[in-house]
């Protein structure tokens, strides 16, 4: 499957088919790197990692994976470069499109890398931003495939602000790849309606389902359920009015009881505040899943690299 020349920004752009060709060639490269075999599929090329906002795993992910592949990734954080501020997001995009091979951006706007991806005319790449974060999703579904061998038919239930880049991300991703996805989350943080209309049409093309609502009842049959920070960066403000709605959403023994099944498995996108969003209790005892899922970054991003960047 050609990829090459492509940029990844949100999995609205990308079909079913593509998706699983991203995260087989992730599974690809997990193993081979777990032999010690490394590639040079990105060798000569330099990639520009520009961070808004700071990152673990999305950061790491894209230094390890460029440099196992040859390539040579230069961080550019929020005052390493002028973009926005004293020089236009489109200026700027021309001028890393003229010195780099491709760019990932980490930030706020969705619009900002869409803007660089527009006028750099290299691959661009979405770290994350406030509406989308499909390098994440990727991540999510290897390992989901690890654990239960398949992706289409599988009940994942997220918990919490169903209103946030995880929730998007996931509905658009499950609604593509053929899975029963499940908002669960207080009708004040529900996703907007546009976007759960597009990934019912999704879902109608895939066979999956798609499920908003405030019943927690709707953990029954899950095979994973999944949750996320209550409050995202730059929403610190809103910290105590989130706990008091969410409360009731906490991932505890209780709710993962409620999913009727010993095989249901938790994941989360991290950093985690237990004891909020899920019990520690709960953290601990899925944490072996948890952090396959956080290696995971790393083996998809590269993927995405690899597959619109590399020379193979």
């Amino acid at each position: 499957m050609n990829l090459k020349g492509r940029s990844f920004l949100t999995l609205k752009d990308f079909t079913p088919e593509e998706i699983m060709y991203l995260v087989d060639l992730a599974a690809d490269l997990k193993a081979k790197k777990k032999q010690g075999i490394t590639g040079n599929s990105l060798k000569g090329k330099n990639i520009a990692l520009i961070f808004e906002k700071p990152s673990t795993r999305t950061r790491c992910s894209f230094t390890i994976g460029c440099i196992d592949e040859g390539g040579h990734p230069e961080y550019l954080g929020k005052d390493d470069i002028q973009l926005g501020y004293k020089e236009s997001v489109e200026d700027t995009a021309r001028v890393l499109g003229r010195m780099f091979d491709g760019i990932e951006f980490r930030g706020f706007q969705q619009d900002t890398v869409e803007k660089l991806a527009k006028y750099s005319k290299v691959p661009v790449w979405n770290g994350l931003t406030d509406e989308y974060h499909p390098t994440q999703i990727l991540a999510d579904f290897l390992t989901l495939k690890e654990q239960f061998g398949k992706l289409a038919g599988l009940k994942l239930v997220f918990v919490g602000d169903g209103r946030n880049n995880m929730a998007n991300s996931l509905m658009i991703g499950s609604a593509k790849m053929g899975l029963d996805f499940v908002i669960l989350a207080p009708r004040s943080l529900w996703p907007e309606g546009e976007l759960v209309s597009l990934c019912e049409g999704y879902a109608k093309e895939s066979g999956g389902s798609i499920q908003i609502t405030d019943n927690l009842d709707a953990v029954q049959g899950a095979d994973a359920v999944y949750t996320d920070v209550w409050c995202s960066m730059g929403e610190e403000d809103k910290a105590a009015e989130r706990i008091a709605l969410l409360t009731p959403y906490q991932v505890n023994a209780q709710l993962m009881e409620k999913t009727g099944k010993e095989s249901t498995i938790f994941l989360h996108c991290l950093p985690a505040v237990k004891g909020k969003e899920v019990t520690e209790e709960i953290f601990e005892k899925f944490a072996d899943v948890v952090f396959d899922e956080a290696e995971n970054r790393m083996h998809t991003i590269k993927a995405v690299m690899v597959a619109t960047l590399g020379n193979q």
